[in-house]
């Protein structure tokens, strides 16, 4: 029985669907999974509100999977909000004081996703952190459902080991057996602020929900991390949470394709000109990811501290929808002036991937989202750290403490500095002293592991679900 168990895993293609929370950080791990298993021959039902699958079908580079239908696409409809329109059903330009009903309607969303468990009746359910009610609906039809983690090991080990969820942040004490990763005060405050306003607009049930994902996970879990990096972490974190972690890998997307809309194509030309003309690791990439937005105040400290690093630069500046401002309006008076010859800002989207892995690139300022954190890595690019919410921090002290990265200080009150802008460019992108060159080296040599053994992670957590899915048929006959 068991030796046809194995053969059927090797030859049956098994039927998995995604279903990841509905933000971009979360999606993205989650398609890039999604493709490696395809290409491992498992069939992929991805699963989604209309709108996001809408961003996901202009996708060119998803093309050759939906051809040959190893990647298809499931709708969820969400209950009807008058202040939540379907194109809300995302936090892509979600209006922040709208994101903890997004949390309830999705929430609320769990009979349509029954639905849609028992037409498909996949042998594998892959979920995310936000929704462990659906495991538990995966359990009625004996479907095994397996959570997977799109952020770091850091923060999960970190927050589990203070029980930060239930306890909140009050009983931080500096016991965390790993002294490199730490909060400072005001990032305390900032994540403790949040937190009690999640709590006072999200329901207790919505909120459980999310304490139980790890209980509730098929004997694995799986993450999108690098034992190169993280390894520690991910020790740590299983070990303290009772269940076998696997990574997958950086699941960085190797194909580019900046052909989606006009002004892409248009930004992504005129950037990568700039950057042909530049001398090798002479420009600094500054980013903030696609969800936060720099304050008037943030955006004046970041112009001047790019001026006076006399750094060649690009920065990407993002607005809120309906918000958007002229970028000379934006920006201190006539700075786009000062620095014309030496600096291209942008105004919504760049081609990060490009702009990373071309050789005159040679500093990453970053927010250290962990896609941002791990593509960055990728491509041989040191992190000048700047976090700002969520797991952010923990992963800007973690580039520090594996030597990658130099933190940008902010001031007591957690406030962005021009100078302390300025100082880091200079260390790594235009002085070139000790301390920055050796992030620039370890950086290069981490990219050649993650290149070299990266992706090779993937294999065991293959096997793995197609073993899972192999027992639950064995069961099921």
């Amino acid at each position: 029985m068991e030796q046809t168990s194995n053969d059927e895993s090797k030859t049956r293609r098994f039927r998995v669907l995604m279903f990841p929370w509905l933000a971009h950080g979360h999606m993205s791990p989650f398609l890039e999974l999604s493709k490696r298993l395809a290409k491992n021959n498992f069939q992929i039902y991805f699963c989604s509100t209309e709108i996001n699958l809408s961003f996901i079908k202009k996708d060119r580079n998803l093309d050759e999977y939906f051809s040959a239908h190893s990647i298809e696409l499931v709708q969820l409809d969400l209950p009807h909000f008058p202040e939540l329109p379907p194109h809300y059903h995302t936090t892509k330009n979600l209006p922040p004081h709208l994101n903890p009903t997004l949390h309830v309607a999705f929430y609320m969303g769990r009979t349509n996703f029954q639905n849609i468990l028992n037409i498909l009746q996949p042998d594998l359910l892959i979920y995310d952190m936000f929704q462990a009610w659906a495991s538990e609906l995966a359990s009625m039809f004996h479907i095994p459902a397996v959570l997977f983690l799109g952020g770091g090991a850091v923060f999960w080990s970190w927050s589990y080991f203070y029980d930060i969820i239930n306890k909140g942040y009050s009983g931080i004490d500096g016991t965390y057996p790993f002294p490199a990763i730490f909060l400072r005060d005001y990032e305390i405050k900032r994540m403790a602020a949040f937190r009690q306003e999640s709590k006072e607009k999200v329901p207790e049930e919505v909120v459980l929900s999310k304490t139980k994902g790890f209980e509730v996970s098929s004997d694995i879990v799986l993450l999108k991390a690098c034992r190169e990096i993280d390894g520690k972490y991910i020790d740590h974190l299983s070990s303290s949470r009772g269940k076998k972690i696997l990574a997958v890998g950086p699941l960085i997307e190797l194909k580019h394709d900046d052909t989606k809309m006009e002004e892409e194509t248009e930004n992504s030309s005129h950037i990568i000109e700039f950057l042909n003309g530049r001398e090798e690791s002479s420009v600094v990439y500054v980013c903030f990811g696609s969800e936060y937005f720099l304050s008037e105040e943030e955006r004046e400290e970041m112009a001047y501290g790019l001026e006076l690093s006399n750094a060649n630069f690009v920065w990407v500046v993002r607005f809120p929808v309906g918000h958007a401002i002229a970028l000379e309006e934006a920006l201190p008076e006539e700075f786009l002036e000062r620095v014309k010859d030496r600096g291209v800002v942008v105004d919504g989207w760049a081609p990060q991937a490009k702009i990373l892995e071309h050789p005159s690139t040679g500093g990453f300022v970053s927010h250290c989202g962990w896609s941002s954190f791990m593509e960055s890595l990728y491509y041989g690019v040191p992190l000048l750290a700047l976090p700002m919410l969520y797991d952010q921090p923990f992963q800007a002290r973690l580039a520090v403490e594996i030597g990658v990265g130099i933190e940008i200080l902010r001031d007591e009150d957690g406030r962005i500095k021009r100078e302390n802008v300025a100082k880091v460019i200079k260390e790594v992108v235009v002085e070139k002293i000790e301390l920055g060159e050796s992030v620039k080296q370890k950086a290069k040599e981490l990219s050649h592991k993650l290149r070299e053994e990266g992706e090779g992670q993937l294999h065991e957590a293959v096997e793995k679900l197609k073993s899972l899915c192999s027992k639950n048929q064995s069961q099921e006959q």
